[in-house]
């Protein structure tokens, strides 16, 4: 079973335990925009999907509170690459649970490093050496 999911109530399964209510995902459709002529002009293939993460009664506070800390308010992305409304939902509901999932996965804390005694001692002589090759390009005014 993978993750994200559409449930068969239409209920967008991101995690486990994390799912948000068909209610609160909100779909939106427009025309597709660029090339194509008149099919893309005139028909409403381009699928919308968002959440506002405050009006959002499926998820819990910590799950809110995480979500509007690091993507924002609302949450939404979008699909436009085929000509089938019905597909473009789902993949614009598939993007739009991958975009929450990442968000909710923590992140391990960096831990401040220093460099080696031995990899600072070789980029300075390093630096000696290449200074040296430029030195001696240089035009002598010894004359």
């Amino acid at each position: 079973m993978g993750y994200p999911e559409i449930t068969p109530s239409g209920d967008l399964r991101v995690a486990p335990r994390v799912t948000i209510a068909a209610g609160d995902i909100r779909l939106r459709v427009t025309t597709p925009g660029g090339p194509g002529g008149q099919h893309a002009n005139r028909t409403q293939t381009r699928v919308i999907a968002s959440v506002h993460v405050d009006d959002a009664t499926s998820l819990r506070d910590e799950v809110r509170e995480r979500l509007r800390e690091r993507l924002g308010p609302i949450v939404s992305a979008s699909a436009s690459t085929s000509r089938s409304q019905a597909r473009n939902r789902e993949d614009a509901m598939a993007r739009l649970g991958r975009k929450i999932a990442e968000a909710l996965v923590d992140q391990p804390r960096r831990r401040a490093t220093r460099p080696t005694t031995s990899s600072v001692e070789r980029r300075l002589s390093e630096k000696k050496r290449r200074s040296s090759t430029k030195a001696t390009r240089r035009a002598r005014d010894d004359d």
